[in-house]
């Protein structure tokens, strides 16, 4: 089954040797010739629900719930899970999806006490205020896993650790600068996704009216995203 779609992904699958090859109707043009089986797929929809179409075409039975087999992960040495603690993902491929120094400081000191872990594929060194614990370029994707498991709530741009932390949990916030949080956001209905300075929970996408043009998170929209996040993180009166 090819879920990619791209030249590369449907050679490999050629060179495999497979008796059969399943693909979707979305694929890169010229592609689907390729396959033995074409699922049809609304290329505008969720990819989630693309892949459910392809595997139905593969013969699977769709239930109504979907239950996301995500590792439990590998905890980090000499790493505490308590006290509570925010998980922070600011960093993106893309432009402007990662988020500045400038709202990565703001965040951490307007949640303070509260401890803030930040981690994710850092290319500048960032500035850790006191209740920051900075774990950039040092976790392995288990680990990063296994973060994302045992913090309280998780605030990440649009990203694949955004995607697993919405398979795992409800507690999220998904940063939506330039993308449509309808078709690429987190597929889990509890989450909360920003965009154009407006928070959503993910269930209301569908009747939500959102810009489509969007901008970048800055310092001015921190105060609103703290204040989703603290009901949901109790501060441990031993640090308070």
């Amino acid at each position: 089954m090819d879920f990619h779609g791209s030249l590369r992904s449907v050679l490999i699958a050629k060179i495999s040797g497979a008796k059969e090859i399943y693909g979707m109707s979305n694929s890169l043009a010229g592609k689907a010739w390729f396959y033995d089986r074409v699922a049809q797929v609304n290329r505008r929809s969720h990819p989630v629900e693309r892949y459910l179409k392809l595997v139905e075409c593969a013969g699977a039975t769709i239930g109504e719930s979907l239950r996301c087999s995500v590792p439990s992960g590998d905890p980090l040495p000499r790493f505490d899970a308590h006290p509570p603690f925010v998980l922070l993902h600011p960093f993106a491929r893309g432009h402007d999806k990662s988020l500045s120094n400038a709202v990565i400081e703001e965040f951490c000191q307007l949640l303070a006490p509260t401890r803030v872990v930040v981690v994710g594929q850092a290319h500048n060194r960032i500035n850790t205020p006191e209740n920051c614990i900075d774990l950039t370029r040092q976790t392995s994707l288990l680990q990063l896993t296994w973060l994302i498991r045992v913090a309280r709530f998780v605030v990440s741009v649009e990203s694949g650790p955004m995607h697993i932390a919405a398979a795992v949990t409800p507690n999220l916030l998904s940063i939506h600068t330039w993308s449509d949080p309808l078709r690429i956001g987190p597929y889990n209905p509890d989450a909360w996704v920003w965009k154009h300075g407006q928070l959503y929970r993910v269930g209301d996408l569908e009747t939500a009216k959102i810009r489509k043009r969007g901008r970048g998170f800055r310092r001015k929209d921190v105060a609103s995203v703290v204040d989703l996040i603290r009901p949901r993180v109790p501060i441990d009166p031993m640090v308070a």
